[in-house]
């Protein structure tokens, strides 16, 4: 039997076994044709209010075990991955528009994420403190317990298992909310995985659904922790309720990232740059690069190239043949992105290339004779628009790039010694020097500042360990301490 067979999860949620949702069913949806590819269940605040109390049970006796156990089911789930990981990429193509390299990346980056997870079961735990006490001191991390991994559409399997595959490897319990619209590939997968992997009944649960849902995994009294990857203003109402409710959270948000072209750059890799940067998956990419700020002597160079290069990218159905880019998630959405490109060349912008669409099918779009007030400029567009702005001096350049409220990713082009005192001077959770925006791997901390969230929660040893345990001291004499009463 395939890994995501319908007759496993149609009109149901995963509670530690597949079941009804509370809160009816709805259609999975294909982008890219609008045909229905299959019918999830749907949580209420009852659904979850039930998981959450089974998670807090069973998280327990998970944390109890030998470390061994819990890093040999995230191996077995890294191994299913991999071997069902063209099954998973049809999904991902079809659920979230991606193009099948896209897909791929996404399939290959989960499977390292659960063996770099595996590795954390048996990181050192703690620290010996130096004490002016006769005894010993020590710090040591315990599982926080249970986890609430709320997840976006965009890249779903990853932005799922990022936060799921290191809490359960450090001993806690997970309740998983993907996105509705791409809860198949970004849900019933991990819990399928992990079903198969042998994880003990209770540890995760996967609950799709809208605000109910939302608003319930956030607030249940067993949750500790909640991990959400989303948009800016989500993610202050979510960051609002956990400071009030006392939990730790986690925010990895929007960006409107820059990429920086030099004076001497070459340019026809740096406009190939800009095209992955911006037109990546629709620009549907919390990392991709939204403002393009080149250098006064090779602007006209650099937007004429950028436009033709735009105009031959091939846009369609993404499993019909190779395309470069997909469609836009929803309607919603491509009406937010064209709004932003019509309002910019309403303020003056010029219009190199795009700015049209089929359906969800929106064109790659190159916008020149913008100005930092222009829609598309100062906002997250979320499509695949790229704006282009020129800059005379280094200074202008850090001035461009630090104006705003986001600072997740950098890229800057051309010279090291230049890119590097730039870097210096932005402020942002990433900087990549002589590549574009888009960068991710699993083993690097991620995230970003300001509006892009709150710093780097996820990726690598001590992020993960810090974002998942809480940090317990422990003393021990070998008496019992002489006190004055």
């Amino acid at each position: 039997m395939a890994l995501l067979d319908s007759g496993v999860w149609t009109g149901k949620i995963f509670d530690g076994g597949w079941s009804a949702g509370s809160g009816g069913v709805y259609d999975v949806v294909e982008p890219a044709t609008g045909g229905t590819l299959g019918v999830l269940g749907q949580a209420d605040g009852a659904d979850v209010a039930r998981s959450a109390a089974a998670a807090a049970a069973a998280q327990r006796e998970w944390a109890a075990r030998p470390y061994e156990e819990r890093a040999a089911i995230l191996r077995r789930a890294g191994r299913l991955f991999e071997d069902h990981a063209e099954e998973i990429q049809g999904w991902i193509v079809r659920e979230a528009g991606s193009i099948p390299p896209k897909a791929e990346l996404e399939a290959h980056f989960v499977a390292n994420l659960c063996y770099e997870a595996a590795a954390l079961a048996s990181h050192p735990q703690g620290l010996v403190l130096p004490s002016a006490q006769p005894r010993w001191s020590l710090a040591r991390h315990r599982p926080a317990g249970v986890v609430s991994v709320i997840a976006p559409f965009n890249f779903p399997l990853i932005l799922s298992m990022r936060s799921v595959a290191p809490a359960l490897a450090l001993g806690n319990a997970v309740l998983l909310k993907p996105d509705p619209r791409t809860a198949v590939c970004g849900g019933v997968a991990v819990a399928r995985v992990f079903q198969e992997a042998g994880l003990p009944e209770g540890l995760l649960h996967m609950l799709p659904g809208g605000l109910e849902a939302g608003e319930a995994v956030v607030a249940a009294p067993e949750v500790r922790v909640v991990s959400f990857t989303g948009s800016t203003a989500a993610g202050r109402k979510i960051g609002e309720v956990c400071g009030r409710l006392l939990k730790r959270v986690h925010l990895e948000l929007g960006g409107n990232n820059a990429l920086i072209v030099l004076p001497g750059a070459d340019v026809s890799k740096a406009v190939s740059a800009g095209a992955w940067g911006s037109f990546l998956h629709q620009g549907q990419i919390c990392m991709t690069t939204g403002r393009h700020l080149v250098h006064q002597s090779l602007h006209e160079e650099y937007v004429a190239a950028l436009a033709d290069k735009a105009d031959k990218l091939p846009v369609g159905d993404p499993a019909a043949g190779p395309v470069a880019l997909g469609p836009i998630i929803d309607e919603r959405q491509l009406a937010h992105v064209d709004e932003l490109v019509r309002g910019t060349v309403a303020a003056g912008a010029r219009l190199a290339a795009g700015g049209t669409h089929e359906g969800l099918f929106y064109r790659p779009t190159v916008l020149a004779g913008v100005t930092p007030t222009m829609p598309a400029y100062a906002q997250e567009v979320f499509g695949p628009v790229a704006p282009v702005v020129p800059f005379a001096t280094a200074e202008d350049a850090v001035r461009l790039a630090a104006d705003s409220e986001y600072g997740l990713s950098l890229g800057i082009l051309g010279d090291v010694g230049q890119a590097m005192k730039i870097a210096d001077a932005v402020p942002t959770g990433l900087v990549h020097i002589n590549d574009q925006t888009v960068n991710d791997e699993p083993v690097v901390p991620f995230g970003g500042l300001a509006a892009s969230g709150n710093g780097s929660r996820f990726g690598g040893p001590a992020a993960n360990i810090e974002a998942f345990t809480e940090t317990q001291w422990v003393t021990m004499r070998g008496e019992i301490a002489p006190h004055p009463f």
